[in-house]
């Protein structure tokens, strides 16, 4: 039987098409078990490659002949040698190019609205590492916002798109991935703004996002307006993009709310982040419609693929937004929290220049699920 070799592409599309997949994840447990590929209607069997090496009989009749088979390993080579030997046992199968190093660094632009004027919004959805990017594009210009290290994906788009990239924004310092915020802004000549609390340590040269800042991209009428955020971080940024849509960063997720502890101070920024979500944000439109910096669950995803919510809605429905005792609300987000992001001190010191660790270990630094929330 024939072997196919699939992208993370491919598989992405599956996800956001809501597809039904048959996943034979071959890695060790406590790596299925921490961080996997999600999909709503995917199915799963997780068996150590290293417990088929004498032969894979004993799974055939666990893995369907009716649905697509994937099989997924960490880097690809163990799941290229399982599915050689599940294609020598008549069973017709693919492998995922590149394993879940791939899929980590994938990203998938999905349009999110049209703006004032003709302008255009775009959504990268990292899928495998809950991350979301952003785009603005209007006349010939473009702003990013939350961009991950992944450069030359945002640089090809607005080729693509024939944009020019004048404007590059962090909502914070990031802690779980790698910004590739400040390099974008060096490779195109655009500005970079960063919150001025959250760059005390930085080394490179930035522009301070300052409460109220407002960057107007392109000629029409569409401007990238920033409100002070903190909790998160202390200098937590949003942004209301064209009186329409809400980035929130970190501070505000689709079911969960952003987590205090990540530069060790959940004691002292704890009544911020009530402060940023019972005060601010409720001083908003109901009508705006958020747009987070991540995801951590697969029903944050939309039927399009997009993740994002009316704030009216998140209002009711996210329990983050619906804890009025402030000493359960303190207890939630410093006594409940769950494991701190992968190498997420070193994530800090890369985003303020002060290392720069090899493409290979960017790589090990961000493997694993996003750790951004309190759900």
């Amino acid at each position: 039987m024939s072997i196919r070799k699939w992208s993370a592409s491919q598989v992405a599309k599956k996800v956001i098409h809501n597809e039904e997949l048959f996943i034979l994840d071959v890695r060790n447990a406590d790596a299925f078990e921490d961080w996997k590929i999600d999909g709503h209607r995917f199915e799963y069997l997780n068996i150590p490659y290293f417990e088929l090496l004498d032969g894979i009989e004993f799974i055939l009749p666990k893995i369907p002949a009716d649905k697509e088979v994937l099989v997924v390993c960490a880097k690809e080579g163990s799941s290229l040698m399982i599915a050689e030997m599940l294609s020598t046992a008549g069973r017709d199968v693919a492998y995922l190019a590149g394993g879940m190093k791939s899929w980590s660094e994938y990203l998938e632009p999905i349009k999110v609205g049209d703006l004032t004027g003709g302008g255009e919004l775009y959504q990268f959805v990292r899928l495998g590492k809950g991350c979301l990017s952003y785009m603005v594009l209007s006349e010939g210009e473009a702003a990013i916002i939350d961009a991950v290290r992944f450069i030359d994906v945002f640089i090809n788009f607005a080729e693509h798109k024939n944009v020019q990239i004048k404007h590059v924004f962090d909502t914070h310092l990031h802690a779980d991935h790698i910004s590739g915020g400040s390099h974008i802004a060096e490779m195109t000549g655009a500005t970079y703004y960063l919150p001025p609390k959250d760059a005390e340590e930085v080394v490179f040269q930035y522009t301070p996002l300052a409460d109220g800042t407002n960057v107007q991209i392109g000629a029409s009428k569409i401007d990238v307006g920033a409100i002070y955020s903190p909790g998160h971080t202390i200098g937590s940024t949003s942004f209301v993009v064209d009186s329409k849509y809400l980035l929130t960063g970190d501070i505000l997720f689709i079911d969960s709310i952003g987590r205090p502890d990540l530069a060790g101070l959940a004691d002292d920024w704890v009544g911020d982040l009530r402060e940023t979500l019972y005060k601010r944000y409720r001083e908003l439109s109901d009508d705006l419609i958020v747009l987070p910096a991540h995801f951590m669950i697969i029903d944050e995803l939309n039927e399009d693929g997009t993740v994002a919510k009316r704030l009216g809605d998140l209002f009711v429905q996210n329990h983050g937004l619906n804890i009025q005792n402030e000493g359960e609300f303190r207890r939630v987000v410093t006594d409940e929290l769950p494991p701190q992001p992968n190498a997420y001190q070193e994530i800090r010191q890369v985003n303020m220049g002060k290392i720069t660790p090899a493409l290979d270990e960017q790589t090990e630094m961000e493997i694993g699920p996003n750790r951004c929330a309190v759900r």
